[in-house]
């Protein structure tokens, strides 16, 4: 299966109500009138498009109405060019350093998905021909080190794990030399997950931040939010928040496969500006795809349904 499909069956909720919506507005008014345009204003922010997108595509729709006399069946093409332009805004890959080990670490509220996602990274790498090792730093859920290991033995990527309970900032020190004796290509970084609101936890990532960096100088290398998509523009409010306390180089959405919500990644592109480097569409291990632009907004725009 390809991006694009894997796209369009991830993004089938959000697709499957977004161009119903359309279609019914469209058809009750082929020509743009004002009612219409409120009515297409109303269906892109209920799709959590956010407020500028959303202005910025019936701006582009009108435009397009009053220099070339389309009616409302183009507003499909419409969105598509406006959401591909502003998510090729910030186009960026995973980070990967010239040389020696790059270290990622995977950040996000409780429930994102933060485990499987460093899994699913690895996991992603190694079919690149690049070697993985996995560091379990949640070590306040039980089940989350555990979790890790069973992946890492789905996998067969190493998984460095301390006791529950242990310092993380010690894993995470441990899990650096690991990866360095190994040679390996990656470091995985998966820690446990914090409300945005507490300020003491925050300070215990960027204590993990600092122990990792004086081992390899610029770790982590990259700081990845994971997002769950089924929250909508509540993932904003997150963003923000992680970004003020560890600055994050990129988003990753998972759970799109759960929603009828998915403009909320272009919203969080459009406000932001951090790159959205995966998107996760499904349970399985190849379920996380590198994002694309144009692919996106294709499958969120395609007019067959």
């Amino acid at each position: 299966m390809g991006v694009f499909d894997k796209f369009k069956e991830g993004l089938q909720k959000t697709h499957s109500k977004l161009v119903h919506e359309i279609k019914r507005i469209v058809t009750l008014s082929p020509k743009l009138t004002g009612a219409t345009l409120e009515e297409l204003e109303a269906a892109l922010l209920a799709a959590d498009f956010g407020v500028p997108v959303t202005e910025a595509i019936i701006a582009e729709a009108k435009k397009a109405y009053e220099t070339q006399g389309r009616g409302g069946g183009e507003i499909f093409e419409v969105a598509r060019r406006e959401v591909e332009r502003v998510l090729s805004a910030k186009k960026a890959g995973l980070h990967k350093q010239p040389q020696g080990l790059t270290v990622v670490s995977i950040v996000g509220v409780n429930g994102t998905g933060k485990t499987t996602t460093a899994a699913k990274l690895a996991h992603f790498v190694e079919g690149r021909g690049e070697a993985a090792v996995l560091a379990a730093c949640d070590t306040f859920r039980a089940a989350a080190i555990e979790q890790l290991k069973l992946w890492g033995q789905r996998l067969d990527v190493p998984v460095v794990a301390g006791a529950y309970g242990a310092d993380p900032a010690a894993v995470a020190h441990d899990a650096v030399l690991a990866a360095q004796a190994r040679k390996a290509h990656y470091l995985f970084v998966d820690t446990a997950g914090r409300l945005h609101t507490k300020h003491n936890l925050m300070q215990e990532l960027q204590k993990l931040h600092r122990v990792m960096d004086k081992k390899v100088p610029g770790a982590p290398h990259e700081t990845l939010l994971v997002l769950d998509a089924t929250t909508g523009m509540n993932a904003l409010t997150q963003a923000r928040e992680f970004d003020k306390a560890v600055k994050l180089t990129g988003l990753i959405v998972t759970k799109l496969d759960g929603t009828s919500k998915g403009g909320m990644i272009v919203a969080i592109q459009k406000e932001l500006g951090i790159p959205i480097k995966f998107v996760g569409v499904g349970e399985q291990p190849d379920d996380l795809q590198p994002f694309d632009a144009a692919e996106f907004a294709r499958a969120l725009f395609e007019e067959k349904e």
